[in-house]
């Protein structure tokens, strides 16, 4: 049962709950399978030749976007990938929270002593979060009574590799059967707001962070970025497109990728569309994604 209450001052309450409200998650929750804007401009940057200033200026704007970006040639497109993704150990989950800003803090808090946390949609519709990608159980298991004893979590659950759509696909139709999980992982998110680089107030996903979750929530360790899901993943064409592969974008102008999304489908893809805006479903056939439009790579070969 969730419930609310204000957050007792004992130095035993986990330090991402005092003084605020905070939801109590069940013990027992239902499991299952289960970038950065801106820049800095100085004093000793202000002191530099004109010529100079303005080149940094603008190799710094043009790698701001969703998980920064890398320039697209027309002469020279990224090899295809000669491995597969690598697979996701155990992990460890915690919460059941029906508000998504509690999800939001506990993975801030975790991020902050260096653990590679993520917040994600439950099927069941609730928050949860996971962290760390460890060898093998025991690991996974000290790391999180590490986690607990430091007071920051409570009840933890450890996912097992076999949890993952990607080890049950052999027995559950291949490949169709992965490309069906990682779509309806995405599905659930759509929705959920956007954050941009993940440093922004605003709870949600930026867009690589979307693409990287999905997959890794399916036991696939894609990249974070989405200049580095572009270098990595085997070049498909457009008419080759199934559900799961990724569609990219340069939606800073140029050929620079700025962008990704899951594609889903009937010419339609789901992505986290830009700051103040919601994780959605688009159609590859609008305009404004027909003209900016880069390639697309797949994974799932």
């Amino acid at each position: 049962m969730l419930i609310s209450r204000p957050a007792s001052k004992s130095p035993l309450t986990p330090l991402w709950q005092r003084g605020e409200l905070f939801e109590i998650y069940t013990k027992s929750p239902p499991f299952s399978k289960g970038d950065k804007g801106g820049f800095l401009l100085g004093s000793t940057l202000i002191k530099l030749h004109r010529a100079r200033a303005f080149l940094t200026f603008l190799v710094i704007i043009l790698s701001v976007g969703c998980g920064g970006g890398t320039r697209v040639s027309h002469r020279s497109q990224p090899a295809p990938q000669q491995k597969p993704l690598a697979r996701l150990g155990y992990s460890i989950q915690v919460g059941a929270f029906a508000n998504l800003d509690n999800a939001v803090r506990l993975s801030k808090v975790l991020e902050r002593r260096g653990l590679d946390a993520y917040y994600f949609v439950h099927k069941t519709g609730l928050y949860k979060v996971r962290f760390g990608n460890f060898p093998t159980k025991r690991a996974a298991r000290k790391k999180a009574e590490a986690v607990r004893a430091a007071g920051i979590i409570d009840a933890y659950y450890l996912v097992s590799p076999n949890e993952y759509a990607v080890v049950k696909q052999k027995k559950r139709g291949g490949r169709s059967y992965l490309r069906n999980e990682i779509v309806g992982t995405a599905r659930r998110f759509i929705g959920v707001p956007y954050r941009w680089g993940g440093s922004s107030r605003q709870e949600g996903f930026d867009c690589s962070g979307l693409t990287m979750v999905v997959y890794q929530l399916n036991g696939l360790n894609l990249p974070r970025s989405s200049k580095e899901q572009y270098r990595v993943g085997t070049v498909i064409r457009r008419s080759q497109l199934s559900q799961g592969d990724l569609v990219f974008f340069a939606t800073s102008g140029g050929r620079r990728v700025s962008h990704v999304g899951i594609y889903v489908g009937k010419g339609r893809f789901i992505h986290a569309p830009g700051r103040g805006k919601r994780i959605r479903t688009e159609l590859l056939t609008k305009r404004y994604f027909k003209t900016r439009y880069v390639g697309a790579r797949t994974f799932l070969n």
